[in-house]
């Protein structure tokens, strides 16, 4: 899974995106493993997809 990079103003951070903390290079990745058949992510998956096509409606409200 990716990371999203944060503007420094939103994460309290004054360090510019570009560059890395030492310390962080030698983490492993971690890997998640999901159950996509679990009644709880269907059901997460549905609440996440419902808040995401209110949030594009109203996005969309606003320009028209």
């Amino acid at each position: 899974m990716s990371e999203r990079q944060v503007s420094g103003a939103a994460t309290g951070n004054s360090k510019p995106l570009g560059g890395q903390d030492a310390s962080k290079k030698d983490v492993p990745a971690e890997d998640f493993d999901i159950d996509m058949g679990a009644p709880e992510t269907e059901k997460a998956a549905v609440a996440i997809q419902s808040q995401f096509r209110k949030y594009q409606k109203k996005k969309h409200d606003v320009k028209s």
